[in-house]
């Protein structure tokens, strides 16, 4: 398998170095420097990233792309359900020390979500860069305004994440017509390191937004210019494709490769820390008999209770396997 990635992404990359001479260089850099329309899918994107028959947004995506399924609606509702900071450990582990990103203002703080990146760029406007994204949308046959390009393409579970260098002032990412469009279409979440508008009209709608702040003003300020590539939310990278958990305390970003082990770890944590609660309840023990790690004849009796969970979870899978038979 890691053999297979390997060479995928040794092709990936000798074809984007063969592209990067002289005029065909330009010529290819032209072509990625914003998505193309809707359709197929590449490094665990949705439908809405998707390059389809045209260049890909991102060469780094496509060196990428053969390591990172596409996440599952199955692994997303498991995601759902746990801790985000269960997650967070558990990709700490893994080396992925910066994935966690705070600091937000929550539209729906009580509503957490998971879902697939979507990811949009957006620079500072000037007329030659303003007059060339509107040309490759032309061209491209997509809206050059993503916020109503994203109310037009988005797919169920999709999560919205925008760069806007934390800017808020003429740099709105949506009203509440292009969030309503965007809910509309099965987004579970918009996560934009930048502002909105129609702060009171998105509150009463039924998707999370995690934003900087709100501002009367249209986005005049920037303009978007990727669509499906890496892109920076505050301090954390977020690439398309990602796994993202959302919760009142901010966003964490898994990559799709590491989702199952990163589930896993993160159900341990969860199984761990409600024995010791359950033992703190009790008053028999000391808080530091438990915490942060329980003590020797603790532990023992938590992987018997492990054992014992695992041994009637393997006998209610075979008596479903016998009533499927």
């Amino acid at each position: 398998m890691h053999q297979r990635i390997l060479a995928a992404a040794l092709a990936a990359l000798a074809a984007l170095s063969s592209g990067l001479g002289c005029a065909g260089g330009a010529a290819h850099r032209a072509a990625v420097d914003t998505a193309a329309p809707p359709g197929g899918g590449a490094g665990g994107a949705s439908g809405a990233q998707a390059a389809g028959s045209q260049p890909s947004p991102s060469p780094l995506m496509d060196v990428l792309a053969p390591g990172r399924p596409r996440a599952t609606d199955e692994q997303l509702k498991k995601l759902r359900e746990l801790p985000l900071e269960a997650c967070w450990g558990a990709l700490q582990g893994l080396g992925y020390k910066r994935c966690f990103e705070g600091g937000f203002t929550l539209t729906r703080p009580e509503k957490r979500f998971a879902g697939r990146a979507v990811t949009m760029r957006y620079l500072p406007v000037r007329p030659d860069l303003v007059e060339a994204a509107k040309g490759l949308a032309s061209k491209g046959g997509w809206n050059p305004a993503f916020n109503i390009r994203a109310g037009d393409v988005l797919e169920p579970g999709d999560v919205v994440l925008v760069e806007l260098g934390g800017c808020v002032e003429e740099s709105t990412f949506v009203g509440d017509i292009t969030a309503l469009a965007i809910q509309e279409r099965g987004a579970t979440a918009i996560v934009a390191d930048g502002g909105i508008r129609d702060l009171d009209e998105i509150r009463r709608l039924e998707i999370p937004c995690y934003i900087r702040g709100a501002h009367a003003s249209a986005m005049e300020a920037q303009t978007g210019v990727e669509w499906g590539v890496p892109v920076r939310i505050g301090g954390i990278t977020v690439l398309p494709g990602d796994a993202v958990l959302g919760d009142s305390e901010g966003i964490v970003a898994v990559p799709p490769q590491l989702l199952d082990e990163v589930i896993r770890k993160a159900e341990a944590t969860v199984e761990k820390e409600e024995f010791i609660r359950e033992k703190i309840r009790s008053g028999k023990h000391k808080a530091s008999d438990l915490y942060p790690t329980p003590a020797p004849e603790l532990l023992k009796e938590l992987e018997a209770r492990k054992k014992k969970d695992e041994k009637r979870d393997e006998n209610k899978d075979a008596k479903n396997d016998e009533k499927k038979d």
